[in-house]
């Protein structure tokens, strides 16, 4: 009898179990490069002019238009240098040049592109990525990250099963050499978001997200939203003039999970979401504020509102990757309550003045009040 009764708990603790317990994310069908993604694989000889490329479809797997150039990173003639840090190549796109190439998708899912994009000269250069009735014009005017050029992500919702992506200079200059280098490209299906059991924010930790590069990285640029409808950062409105950076456990200090964001342009990086609440009911409000044990240093202070609370959360940091937890009560005044995020303060390396920087956002919770 006492075995019986043994089994019948188990039974029941294993039925409650299941019950409560959330089921495992499938992993994305798409996460990686694009096909020569990193322009390693490079065109024959034969179809080179210098390093201008000659032919619609000599690059490998990519059909260019206009005046594209093959590149190899380090110093070049004039001064400039080209930082190409995943590999050897990148393409140059000249004035009105692009590169496009096939990709197979999935109608009706949404897809972040990652690619590595920054200047080639001293003139202002945009760089326009596109797919198909969307597209995106980001200016690569400020530089973030001077030790290996900036990485940017965008978003789209596929609309057929096979999509073109395209890379665009739109600009001419009196040089038509110039233009924006396209270091290297990925491309990672966005999963759809599922509420966390004990948490009215979604994706709080940040953990769905971008491509990451896994052998070198200075961080995923996310553009603002006036520039980016779909977001690479699902659930999440970057609401300001500057990108936020996306980041991740391999190569930052990262305080909870695999990834979080950096504040890189003091309040002019500014991030928010939009929960469900119940009007005149209590809520609790956490989140962790750190650095990324990149050098950023000095005061990490983050300002943070709840609908229109105010709260301060400060952190004095010597860029060790330190990082705090604060709780707040704050009362809803309506059944939608905006989390806003964004740094009280610019920063830059303790070393490198050339280097934005900022506190780091992880372990966003909202829950009722008890």
């Amino acid at each position: 009898m006492s075995l019986h009764h043994s089994l019948c708990v188990l039974l029941l603790l294993s039925l409650c179990h299941g019950y409560h317990s959330v089921q495992p994310r499938r992993t994305p069908h798409l996460d990686g490069l694009l096909s020569n993604g990193n322009f390693e694989h490079t065109p024959l000889k034969s179809n080179m002019k210098g390093r201008t490329i000659i032919g619609k479809n000599s690059l490998p797997h990519w059909q260019i238009s206009g005046h594209v150039e093959l590149v190899s990173g380090g110093p070049q003639p004039g001064g400039f240098y080209f930082p190409v840090p995943r590999g050897v190549h990148a393409v140059r796109l000249g004035s009105l040049a692009s590169i496009s190439q096939d990709v197979r998708v999935k109608r009706g899912l949404v897809y972040s592109l990652t690619f590595g994009a920054t200047r080639s000269c001293a003139q202002d250069e945009n760089i326009k990525v596109s797919v198909p009735g969307q597209a995106n014009e980001l200016p690569l005017q400020t530089v973030f990250s001077s030790d290996g050029g900036d990485t940017y992500a965008w978003a789209f919702k596929a609309m057929s099963d096979v999509v073109k992506v395209t890379f665009h200079n739109p600009g001419v200059q009196e040089d038509r050499t110039c233009g924006p280098l396209v270091d290297v490209v990925a491309i990672k299906e966005i999963l759809p978001l599922r509420y966390n059991r004990g948490n009215l924010v979604k994706n709080g930790g940040f953990e769905i997200g971008p491509h990451v590069f896994a052998n070198y990285s200075t961080g995923i640029l996310i553009p603002a939203r006036i520039q980016d409808i779909i977001s690479p950062l699902p659930g999440w409105i970057i609401e300001s003039l500057k990108p936020v950076k996306y980041i991740d456990r391999r190569h930052f200090k990262v305080p909870f999970g695999l990834a979080a964001v950096e504040l890189v342009a003091g309040r002019e990086s500014a991030i928010a979401q939009i929960i469900r609440t119940v009007a005149r009911k209590e809520y609790m409000l956490s989140f962790t504020v750190g650095d990324a044990q990149n050098g950023c240093h000095g005061s990490m202070m983050v300002e943070a509102f709840a609908g229109k609370q105010p709260f301060k959360l400060p952190l004095v940091s010597e860029g060790k990757g330190a990082y705090k937890t604060g709780h707040f009560r704050f009362v809803a005044d309506s059944n939608r309550t905006r989390l806003t995020f964004y740094s009280a303060f610019y920063h830059t390396k303790l070393h490198d003045f050339g280097h934005l920087c900022g506190p780091v956002l992880d372990s966003v919770i909202v829950l009722p009040a008890h």
